[in-house]
């Protein structure tokens, strides 16, 4: 495969094939099979793909540069779908290739991404940030990289122990609309109004787990995201210690695992709390590694939370 640099300089082959939107539902259902063999650098659009078969409530749509012998495959938001320039939350594409020159092509398509607003590009490929951060530079458009450890849990086949719940409270449950403003104080990527309302979609459409007090109120918790993925593990801090984090994680992975899915997460190389919990939980590291790209226009670059 040439490299990356001689990819930059020469270009790609005009001979690669226009983009394809895959609607047809037998089609994205061959695609799904076709991705869970390309484990795990396929999760995150594995995931998307799976949604899209199943109801697709985040409304997502699959872009390929050839069907059915592809080289890269994205999943994005509809065109059609009611949008929020500013929300990079729900503006998420998901990146899988097995070439990387056809992903740098759809890329430099006028079509496929919406440079004029603030997006995320999710992968799990190693070249991902410095082909978009090329491509993203010609179109003015700031990236910013996070990469994380990707993890995979091994089958749940009973459910977890809960004995040491007594009575009616704490209780295991799930989160509500409601509770969508405490996750969005309590998140490290939240606190704004685009944060709020991507939240409250998430746990409208997708699998959650929490735990709750005597009042009510969720003091642990995780959810499911658009790509499939477990986020957003979090448990009050004077709640912490008590066993409610690995009884939401493994509750929640069994879900996703009962209804078919991967179930995956990632978590921060410093967050050394939950890397505890996750080898706790013989959790796989995999390994590759998860990226996230937030590409901002110079429009609005100086915003405060992007």
């Amino acid at each position: 495969m040439p490299t990356f640099k001689f990819l930059i300089r020469c270009g790609v082959a005009r001979a690669l094939e226009k983009m394809l939107v895959l609607n047809c539902s037998t089609k994205l259902l061959i695609l799904e099979k076709m991705l869970k063999s390309c484990f795990p650098e396929s999760l995150k659009v594995y995931g998307a793909v799976m949604n899209i078969n199943r109801g697709n409530p985040f409304q997502k749509e699959v872009v390929l540069d050839s069907w059915p012998d592809f080289k890269a495959v994205i999943t994005r938001r509809q065109r059609e779908a009611e949008t929020d320039n500013l929300d990079h939350y729900t503006n998420a594409y998901a990146v899988f290739y097995k070439d990387v020159r056809a992903y740098q092509q759809l890329l430099e398509e006028c079509d496929v991404f919406n440079w004029d607003q603030v997006f995320q590009i999710q992968g799990l490929q190693s070249e991902l940030y410095d082909v978009s951060k090329v491509v993203a530079n010609s179109k003015q458009l700031n990236v910013k990289l996070t990469s994380f450890k990707a993890v995979h849990f091994s089958p749940v086949s009973t459910l977890p122990d809960t004995s040491f719940l007594n009575g009616p409270s704490p209780r295991l449950t799930y989160l509500s609309v409601a509770d969508a403003d405490l996750l969005n104080r309590t998140w490290s990527r939240g606190g704004n109004e685009q944060c709020l309302r991507y939240i409250a979609n998430l746990i409208a459409c997708f699998p959650s787990v929490c735990v709750r007090d005597e009042k009510g109120k969720p003091v642990s918790w995780s959810i499911t995201d658009q790509f499939a993925t477990m986020c957003h593990g979090y448990t009050l801090p004077e709640h912490r210690r008590k066993g409610y984090s690995r009884l939401v994680a493994l509750t929640l992975a069994r879900k996703l695992q009962s209804r078919g899915f991967a179930s995956q997460g990632n978590v921060l190389d410093d967050n050394k709390a939950s890397i505890s919990l996750l080898k706790s939980l013989h959790a796989e590291f995999l390994p590759c590694r998860f990226h996230r790209l937030i590409l901002t226009p110079a429009t609005f670059s100086g915003l405060p939370h992007l």
